[in-house]
């Protein structure tokens, strides 16, 4: 009779294995998808009250205050539902993984949440001061200086950082065949358009969690029915 407590362990093990199998996917795809939400959410946010980031005015800030401030606050969040998006999508590829683009899979992502995160707060203390000590931040131009660090931060380095993470991603992807050809093509194509623009586009922030977006739809209504690697 003990054959009979092996293979019931067997099934119990087999059984584990198929509902991890189901679960990793769909973590990832409901990580990225509230990750693109409340990023595309903040980013709507700052668009329609702040028309222009590299020249706002402190009257105009200080005016949508309590709405800049919920677009910040969202920040965070979408920062913690991306490096879950990151490590839920590390455990799937498992084995398979590139060192080398696993590594700079990696390090975008989290320089990219490092990013968004200083520029958020960078953004959030000059709303707090404009609301408390306006006149003393205008008169020492120190509104001017995060004004610049925050856009700087936000619109050159965190972009940057996630054309890296496009890179690296659509390349693991194309390499596993963890998602079809097209999405990591058009990672490649979104992520040249990061790194080479010249110019600032506002609506490059949108780009890379749409894109995240994309990925993780096609993992919630596919990802659970293909033959992704364990």
């Amino acid at each position: 009779m003990a054959w009979l407590g092996i293979g019931g362990l067997a099934v119990a093990d087999e059984q584990e294995l198929i509902r991890q199998t189901i679960r990793t996917p769909r973590s990832a795809a409901v990580a990225g998808i509230v990750f693109a939400v409340l990023l595309i959410t903040s980013e709507v946010l700052v668009w329609v009250y702040v028309p222009s980031v590299a020249s706002a005015q402190a009257g105009v800030i200080a005016r949508h205050s309590k709405q800049l401030t919920l677009a910040m606050n969202l920040r965070p969040f979408s920062g913690i539902a991306f490096l879950w998006f990151v490590g839920v999508v590390r455990n799937r590829l498992g084995s398979l993984e590139d060192r080398f683009f696993a590594t700079v899979f990696l390090g975008s992502g989290l320089l990219y949440v490092a990013m968004m995160f200083t520029g958020g707060a960078v953004a959030e203390a000059v709303l707090t001061l404009l609301a408390t000590r306006s006149d003393a931040l205008l008169s020492s131009s120190s509104f001017d200086l995060a004004r610049e660090e925050v856009f700087r931060i936000t619109s050159i380095y965190a972009t940057k950082m996630a054309g890296v993470f496009m890179i690296s991603t659509s390349t693991i992807f194309r390499q596993t065949r963890v998602v079809p050809r097209w999405i990591a093509l058009l990672g490649y194509g979104l992520a040249l358009v990061h790194l080479l623009s010249a110019v600032h586009i506002r609506l490059l922030a949108a780009v890379f969690p749409l894109w995240v977006m994309i990925i993780s739809m096609w993992i919630l209504v596919r990802g659970s029915h293909s033959k992704l690697p364990s």
